[in-house]
C-alpha cells in the first residue's frame, strides 16, 4: 500500500466513525485491516458501511475505556465485597461506553430504522455468586437506539410488549412492520470475562456486540443457561451422510465417530474437546466428562496452549473459543480437531450460536433452568415439563431420581419453565438453532469484538500503549463467511484524567465527586441520566408510561453502598427541583 493509499484508507475509517471518534475525543491515527477474503466486510452486511464501521470503532472505544478506566486488575486479592464492587465499576463503564457508542452511531441510521438490545449478560447471578452479584450494570432487553422520532415510537411499543397482558411478540412485530419500521436485534455483553477483568489476568476479556437484521423473539428480560455444543461444520455433514442427527442431545460417541468420519485417521488424543471447568461444575458437567474421557479425547484444561501460542482459560468465557472450533495440523503434520461443548448463559449462547452463520460451524443449544443444580442432561429434559401437567411433581422426581420432591422445589421448577413460556423462549423443541431465537428463518448477524486483553483463540491482542496517550485497540468484525481483524491506533485528545470523565458516566462522575450544582446543565443530562439508571439499577426502575419511578428502598448494599446510593438521590432530587421541565420523567420515592 502506498503512502497516499494509506493516507486515503485512514480519512475514509475516520469519516465513516466521526460519530464515536467525536463522542470519546479520539483521533484515529491508524488503521490497518487484515481480511479473510478479498472485499471487506461492510461489502457483505446488512447494515451501511458507516454503521458497521461505527460498530467497530464501538467496540475498540469500549475496549480502550474499559482497559483504561475500568480498574483493571484492582480486585486481585480483595475480600469479596470490594472485588465484586471492582467488577460493578468495570461494567458500568463498558455498557456506559458501548452505549454511548450505539447512541451516536444510531443518528445516522436510516430514518426507518431502529436497534434494539434483546438479550443482555449480567442480569443474572452465576455460580458460587449470591443474587446482589448479578445485578451487573447492562445493556439489557428492550434499549432503542435510534432517530429520536423512531426510537420515541418503538419505545411505546415496547412497554405495551412488557406490561400489557396478551401483547404477544408476534402483534409487536407485526404492527412495527405494517408502519414501514425496521428493527434490528442485538445480543450484547459488554465486559465478557468481568472476574478475568477484575483479577487483571492478562487474556479474555473483550466487549462482544451481535446485531440482528431482526429483533429477537423475546417479549421480555430473560437471562437463564442453555447447553451448547458447537462443531466443525463438516462433522455435521458427516453425520447427516451417516443419517446421524447432531445436536446436543447426540451421544458424544456418535460425536466422536461422525469427527472420525470428517476427518479420516484423526487420532483420538488429537481431539480437543472445550468445557467449562473446575471442582464447583462437577455436579453439572461430571458425567459429559466421564463421556469424553471413555472415548479417549483430550478435556482441555486451563494451560493448554492454543494454536495461537497462547495458554488458554477454561473458568469463564464460553463465546471466544468459539472462533477456533475447526481443525488445524501441527509441525508433524498431524490434523487436530478442537470442539466446545457444555452450557453458557443465554446471550453468550445465543450469540456464540448464531456464529454458525459467521464461520464454518455448526451450534445447536438446549434449555437449562436458571439454578442449573442437576447434571446438564437432566436439566435439558427438565425444560420440556409440563408445568400445569397434575403429573408434574412425579415426572420431576423421575427425573432428579427421588421418590418424593420438596414442594418448594417443585415450585421452583415449575416458575422458571413459566418464566422462559412468558419470555417466548422457545420451548418445546429438546434442540435448539440460533433460527429458533429469530422471527425469520433467513437471517443476518454483525458481530463485533473489542478485545481489551490478549484472546488465546484467536491471537488477537488486547489495548497495548505505543506512546504517551496512544493506544494500539484490536477489533473483529464478521458477517456470513467473512471477518476481518481492524487495528486501530487512537490518540486521547484530552489529558488523561479529563478523558476519564469523557468515558465515565454521569452519575459516575457525581459520586468520583464532580459537583453537579456548579456543572453547566445541558438538556442532554435528562436523556443520559435516565440512560444510566436504566443500565445501572434496573432492579430499582419502576415504569409508568413515560415515567420512571426510583425505589431506592429496592438497592441493597451489596449492589451498591449506602453512601453512594444518599448521594445519586440527592443529584436527581437536585434535577427534578432545578429543570422539572427536563425531568418531568423522573419520580424519585
Amino acid at each position: 500500500m502506498t503512502e497516499t493509499d494509506k493516507r486515503n484508507l485512514v480519512a475514509q475509517w475516520a469519516f465513516d466513525t466521526r460519530p464515536v471518534l467525536l463522542r470519546f475525543h479520539l483521533w484515529l491515527e491508524d488503521v490497518e485491516v487484515e481480511r479473510s477474503q478479498a472485499e471487506p466486510v461492510s461489502a457483505h452486511t446488512f447494515a451501511p458501511r458507516g454503521i458497521a464501521r461505527c460498530l467497530a470503532m464501538t467496540s475498540a472505544a469500549t475496549a480502550l475505556g474499559t482497559r483504561l478506566f475500568g480498574q483493571y486488575g484492582a480486585g486481585a486479592g480483595r475480600d469479596k465485597t470490594t472485588y465484586n464492587q471492582v467488577k460493578k465499576a468495570a461494567d458500568a463503564v463498558s455498557a456506559y461506553v458501548m452505549s454511548e457508542g450505539l447512541w451516536h452511531l444510531t443518528r445516522t441510521l436510516p430514518e426507518n430504522h431502529a436497534l434494539m438490545v434483546c438479550l443482555g449478560e449480567g442480569l443474572m447471578p452465576k455460580a458460587g455468586e449470591t443474587p446482589e452479584m448479578g445485578a451487573n450494570p447492562m445493556l439489557g432487553f428492550g434499549r432503542v437506539y435510534a432517530r429520536p422520532e423512531v426510537a420515541r415510537t418503538v419505545d411505546r411499543r415496547v412497554r405495551r410488549l412488557l406490561n400489557e397482558p396478551g401483547h404477544t411478540f408476534e402483534q409487536f412485530h407485526e404492527w412495527l412492520q405494517t408502519r414501514g419500521i425496521t428493527l434490528w436485534g442485538a445480543a450484547v455483553d459488554t465486559l465478557e470475562n468481568t472476574s478475568r477483568f477484575a483479577e487483571g489476568k492478562p487474556t479474555g476479556p473483550m466487549a462482544v456486540f451481535h446485531l440482528f437484521d431482526s429483533p429477537l423473539r423475546l417479549s421480555r428480560p430473560y437471562e437463564s443457561y442453555m447447553g451448547c455444543l458447537t462443531v466443525p461444520a463438516r462433522v455435521a455433514e458427516a453425520a447427516e451422510s451417516a443419517s446421524v442427527l447432531l445436536d446436543y442431545r447426540t451421544p458424544r460417541k456418535q460425536v466422536a465417530e461422525a469427527i472420525e468420519a470428517a476427518y479420516p485417521g484423526i487420532r483420538r488424543e488429537h481431539v480437543h474437546v472445550w468445557t467449562l471447568r473446575g471442582t464447583t461444575r462437577v455436579g453439572r458437567l461430571g458425567r459429559l466428562w466421564e463421556e469424553w474421557e471413555k472415548l479417549g479425547v483430550h478435556l482441555v484444561d486451563d494451560g493448554w496452549k492454543a494454536p495461537s501460542g497462547l495458554s488458554v482459560f477454561t473458568d469463564s468465557g464460553t463465546y471466544a473459543p468459539t472462533f477456533l472450533v475447526g481443525s488445524w495440523r501441527d509441525a508433524a503434520q498431524a490434523t487436530h480437531v478442537f470442539l466446545c461443548d457444555g452450557y453458557a448463559a443465554t446471550a453468550e449462547a445465543m450469540q456464540a450460536a448464531s456464529l454458525s452463520d459467521v464461520l464454518d460451524v455448526h451450534a445447536t443449544m438446549t434449555m437449562f433452568s436458571p439454578s442449573f443444580a442437576l447434571p446438564c442432561d437432566v436439566e435439558g429434559r427438565l425444560m420440556q415439563l409440563d408445568p400445569s401437567a397434575p403429573d408434574f411433581a412425579e415426572r420431576l422426581g423421575a427425573l432428579i431420581g427421588v421418590r418424593e420432591v420438596e414442594a418448594g422445589r417443585v415450585r421452583t421448577y415449575a416458575e422458571a419453565i413459566r418464566e422462559a413460556a412468558a419470555s417466548n423462549m422457545p420451548l418445546g423443541k429438546p434442540a435448539l438453532q440460533a433460527d429458533d431465537f429469530l422471527p425469520e428463518k433467513d437471517w443476518r448477524v454483525v458481530a463485533s469484538v473489542g478485545y481489551m486483553c490478549d484472546d488465546p483463540y484467536t491471537g488477537a491482542p488486547g489495548v497495548t500503549q505505543v506512546a504517551d496517550g496512544v493506544y494500539r485497540v484490536t477489533t473483529r468484525l464478521a458477517t456470513r463467511k467473512v471477518s476481518s481483524r481492524i487495528t486501530f491506533t487512537l490518540r486521547l485528545m484530552e489529558p488523561f484524567e479529563t478523558t476519564r470523565q469523557v468515558f465515565s458516566p454521569l452519575l459516575v462522575r457525581f459520586l468520583s465527586g464532580v459537583e453537579h450544582t456548579t456543572r453547566p446543565v445541558k438538556i442532554s443530562d435528562s436523556g443520559r441520566i435516565r440512560n444510566e439508571l436504566q443500565t445501572m439499577l434496573p432492579q430499582a426502575l419502576e415504569h409508568h408510561g413515560e415515567r420512571i419511578r426510583v425505589h431506592f428502598e429496592r438497592i441493597t448494599e451489596m449492589v451498591m453502598p449506602r453512601e453512594k446510593q444518599v448521594a445519586i438521590r440527592k443529584v436527581l432530587e437536585w434535577y427534578k427541583a432545578n429543570h422539572p421541565v427536563w425531568f418531568e420523567w423522573l419520580e424519585v420515592v
